[in-house]
């Protein structure tokens, strides 16, 4: 990921996290793919009215799909409103699926998304990472830097 997407995602005025995704995997690649929206999904993403809780992505056919991303019903919407949490269609390169499909067949591997952002152009975009799961001596160390970050922030605010 370059410098230029980095500030995008940055000046993003919506930036929908995984946060779980980070305590649970080692990120060993990331993408950032489109994703096919209706027209009440992306305005209730726009509110930021999205979950990434309990996600994950699979390959069928050739293509990408998230399961588990919950997108609240717009509240204006009527009739033609989308249900939340239906599985909805990544928009990635076919040489970035075929590379992601083999690398997910390894045992211990998976594909997670991370962030959901609204893009300069105004479109949903979502970075997923391929990802090996921890296992839970890495998560005690993970949380140990944790809280050792946040005792030395706490200790440069006191002076």
């Amino acid at each position: 990921m370059n410098k230029q997407q980095q500030e995008l995602r940055k000046k993003s005025p919506i930036q929908i996290k995984n946060k779980k995704a980070a305590f649970e995997y080692f990120f060993v690649e990331e993408y950032t793919a489109g994703i096919v929206l209706t027209g009440t999904e992306i305005k209730s993403i726009r509110a930021g009215k999205a979950s990434l809780v309990d996600t994950y992505c699979y390959i069928v056919n050739g293509e990408i799909w998230v399961k588990g991303m919950n997108i609240s019903p717009y509240f204006y919407g009527s009739y033609a409103n989308h249900e939340a949490k239906r599985e909805r269609k990544l928009l990635l390169t076919k040489r970035e699926i075929r590379q992601l499909q083999e690398a997910d067949k390894q045992p211990g591997y998976t594909i997670v998304p991370t962030l959901v952002f609204i893009d300069d152009k105004g479109r949903a975009k979502v970075d997923i990472a391929l990802c090996r799961g921890k296992k839970q001596y890495d998560k005690r160390q993970t949380l140990k830097e944790k809280e050792d970050r946040r005792e030395m922030d706490r200790a440069i605010k006191h002076y």
